[in-house]
């Protein structure tokens, strides 16, 4: 009787595990994963947040704009332009400041399909002012980018501009300040950013902040806008360009890093190094960790055998994360460190930008 019951619970098992994978192998369909976007889209579309010109609209729409690219809808190509209009084609009012310039990569993708030149003059303006202007520094922003955040804001931006204009002050511009940011805030121990000097534990006249397990902080989002920022920059550059190589040597080390950090259930934690203090996947730093990892297989520069098991499961958590109603839950609110104050029904326009960008290059994957 025992040894019938314990065949029972094995085929029973065997039946949910084999449910299981159908359903999971499932998600990984190139028609469900554009559903799946496309249903993200609309609901974040319905439920509009911030001013157009925000920094978590600069990330959302580059996942709108990714969404065209693989879908080829009109409908979205209509909703960017309507932004576009509504936004008269500027970036933000903040001149130095890299999330006031965020919106600006759309601009430009859209331009590059459209050809009118309303939609970059703006942006080109901006950046003319912008390097005549000195920045102010501080304590805390002793360089313009004192943020790792701003690694995905601004870079692509300037070398997106700098390549559609083929005019390389931009892309020399962007080093410039790229470079300073790093040596600023990478931590050549672990491979991660620091959100910015504050959660330094090197900076001279600083007290570092700590997570409860003593070690240091590294945001996940945080982390995961640099890595973002990283696949939109090498995306543009040429394979000659002089400094290619160091971005994608910063690439493929955080890479090696962020896939140890991934939990059992294929997301990371708000704090990369210390998971159990943060329970439960987070939206937006997992999106970008996915998008940036797909991107680097489909393209050549990470190892296949190596990555894609960590990506595979991590799109597979991060649909776990979607909601009925197709808004991306589980996305942490603005912040500038890890926080807990997240969970099912909580959403944010970068949350879904995060997801659209994962789906289209998951969506290439050859499985």
């Amino acid at each position: 009787m025992k040894k019938l019951l314990v065949f029972i619970v094995v085929l029973l098992s065997a039946g949910f595990l084999s449910a299981q994978t159908k359903s999971e192998s499932k998600i990984f369909k190139k028609s469900v994963i554009r559903k799946t976007m496309m249903n993200a889209l609309d609901w974040q579309l319905a439920n509009p947040k911030h001013k157009l010109t925000d920094w978590t609209n600069g990330a959302f729409y580059a996942g709108v704009f990714a969404a065209y690219e693989t879908t080829g809808s009109r409908k979205i190509w209509k909703e960017m332009y309507r932004m576009g209009e509504a936004n008269q084609w500027k970036p933000g009012a903040r001149l130095h400041h890299a999330d006031d310039h965020a919106i600006c990569q759309t601009y430009i993708d859209m331009y590059r399909i459209s050809g009118e030149k309303k939609m970059i003059e703006p942006f080109v303006e901006t950046m003319d002012r912008f390097m005549a202007t000195p920045y102010e520094t501080g304590d805390i922003r002793p360089v313009t980018w004192w943020w790792c955040d701003a690694l995905f804001m601004a870079p692509p931006a300037y070398v997106k501009l700098g390549i559609t204009l083929k005019d390389n002050k931009y892309l020399e511009l962007n080093d410039k300040l790229f470079i300073e940011c790093l040596d600023l805030l990478y931590d050549k121990e672990h491979h991660l950013y620091a959100r910015d000097i504050r959660y330094k534990w090197d900076h001279p006249g600083i007290e570092p902040m700590k997570e409860s397990n003593g070690r240091k902080i590294f945001w996940s989002r945080g982390n995961g806008w640099v890595m973002g920022g990283l696949v939109r920059v090498l995306k543009e550059l040429p394979e000659d360009y002089p400094n290619r190589e160091m971005y994608l040597r910063n690439f493929r080390e955080m890479a090696s890093q962020i896939i140890k950090l991934q939990q059992a259930d294929g997301l990371w934690r708000a704090s990369l190094l210390d998971p159990e203090s943060y329970p439960g996947g987070e939206a937006s730093g997992s999106g970008f960790f996915i998008y940036a990892l797909a991107w680097g297989i489909n393209n050549g520069v990470l190892d296949r055998d190596t990555y894609l098991p960590a990506v595979k499961k991590g799109w597979v958590g991060l649909n776990s994360l979607i909601q009925s109603d197709g808004r991306v839950g589980w996305t942490q609110p603005i912040g500038a460190d890890p926080r807990k104050n997240f969970n099912a029904e909580s959403w944010e326009v970068y949350g879904t930008g995060a997801f659209l960008l994962a789906g289209s290059e998951v969506i290439k994957l050859k499985l």
